[in-house]
C-alpha cells in the first residue's frame, strides 16, 4: 500500500508547503522574483505584495500589475500567492475582486494581514470564494497573518479553519503594538528568538499549525548582507522552534533560506531505507539500525521525503520507484 494511504488512515494528513516565501512588492522587484523562481525552479514560493510592501495610493493600477504578472509567461509554475489589503480597509474588496477572477487557475494562495479572528477570517474566506467560484475554481488556498494580540489569542481556531493552510508570523506589526515595551532589538536576531513574549507567540503559531496539520512560516530576517545571519535564523526557526517555512525578503536570503530548511542528505536518505523496509513489510513494524520503527514513526519519515522533494533535492532512485504517486 501507499504510504499517503497506509500511514494516515487515522490521522490528519498535513499541508506541505515549499520552505522559502519570498516577498516582493514593486514591479522589478516582482519581476526579478519570477526570474529567479524560473531558474532556481518552484524550491521557494513568491508572494507578491499588495499590502506593506507596496507603495500607496496606486492600488488600482498595482492590482492590475499584479494580474497581469500572474497570467505572464514568466509564472511557470504557478507557485505564486498575492497578499492583500486587510480586511478592514477600503482596498481589500477591490484586491480580490480584480486579482482573484482574472488569475483563479494561476493564483496558489492569498495572504490575509491584521486579521483578529476565526470569524473575520471565515468572512474573508467567503468573499475570496465567491470571486473564485466565478472564475470556476471552488476554493483557494488561505495564509494568514498572526501580527495582533486578539489573532495570537485565537490562533488555534484561526488554524483549525480547513480553507487554511498556512499560518505566519508578522513580527514587527506584533512588536509594535506593544507600543515600546518590547525593544526594537526584539525584531531582529538573536532579540527575536530570545526574548520571551516573542519566543511565546512563535511557539503558540508553531503548536496551533502542528495540531490542525497545517504549515508555520517564520518571521522575516532583516539581514540582508550577511548570509550566515540568514542561515543561523532558519536553522534556529527550524530546530528550536519547529517552523517548516520561513519568509524572504530578498533574493539574497532565498538560496540560504532553502538550503537551511529543507531537509539534509542524511536524514533524507534515512527516510528513503526505513519507509522503503517498511513498505516491503506492509508497513509492519521493522528494525534498523538497532532500532524499532513502526506507523508512527514512519509518519515523520514521510514527511522528510515529501518536504526533500519540494526543495528539489535528489532523492535516492529506489524511493522514487517504490514511493511513486505521491512524490510526483
Amino acid at each position: 500500500m501507499h504510504p499517503s494511504r497506509a500511514l494516515f488512515q487515522d490521522q490528519l494528513t498535513p499541508a506541505f508547503l515549499p520552505v522559502c516565501d519570498h516577498y516582493a512588492g514593486s514591479e522589478k522587484l516582482m519581476r526579478k522574483s519570477m526570474a529567479l523562481q524560473q531558474e532556481l525552479g518552484p524550491v521557494f514560493d513568491i508572494t507578491f505584495d499588495c499590502e506593506d510592501g507596496a507603495a500607496t495610493g496606486n492600488e488600482v493600477n498595482h492590482a492590475r500589475l499584479v494580474s497581469e504578472l500572474l497570467n505572464s509567461d514568466q509564472n511557470h509554475h504557478n507557485r505564486i500567492g498575492v497578499r492583500v489589503h486587510d480586511i478592514q480597509h477600503d482596498a481589500f474588496d477591490q484586491d480580490l475582486s480584480i486579482i482573484i477572477p482574472a488569475t483563479a487557475k494561476k493564483l496558489a494562495y492569498i495572504v490575509l494581514p491584521k486579521v483578529d479572528s476565526a470569524d473575520q477570517v471565515e468572512k474573508a474566506i467567503e468573499q475570496i470564494n465567491h470571486y473564485a467560484s466565478s472564475a470556476g475554481r471552488s476554493r483557494l488556498p488561505v495564509h494568514v497573518l498572526i501580527e495582533t494580540h486578539e489573532a495570537l489569542a485565537n490562533v488555534m481556531s484561526i488554524a483549525a479553519l480547513p480553507q487554511v493552510e498556512c499560518l505566519s508570523f508578522g513580527i514587527m506589526d506584533f512588536v509594535s503594538s506593544h507600543f515600546g515595551a518590547i525593544p526594537s532589538s526584539a525584531m531582529r536576531s538573536p532579540g527575536q528568538f530570545d526574548h520571551p513574549l516573542i519566543a511565546k507567540a512563535k511557539l503558540e503559531i508553531a503548536a496551533a499549525c502542528h495540531r490542525f496539520g497545517k504549515v508555520p512560516s517564520h518571521s522575516v530576517t532583516t539581514e540582508i548582507q550577511d548570509l550566515s545571519v540568514v542561515s543561523n535564523d532558519a536553522l534556529r526557526a527550524k530546530s528550536e522552534f519547529a517552523y517548516t517555512r520561513m519568509w524572504s525578503i530578498h533574493p539574497n536570503q532565498i538560496s540560504s533560506i532553502v538550503r537551511v530548511m529543507a531537509p539534509q542528505h542524511d536524514e533524507i536518505c534515512e527516510a528513503a531505507d526505513i519507509l522503503l523496509s517498511a513498505q516491503k513489510n506492509h508497513w509492519a513494524p521493522i528494525q534498523y539500525a538497532g532500532k524499532l520503527h513502526d506507523r508512527a514513526s514512519y509518519r515523520y519519515f514521510w514527511t522528510i521525503l515529501k518536504r526533500a522533494k519540494l526543495s528539489a533535492i535528489k532523492l535516492p532512485e529506489t524511493a522514487y520507484v517504490l514511493l511513486e504517486g505521491d512524490l510526483e
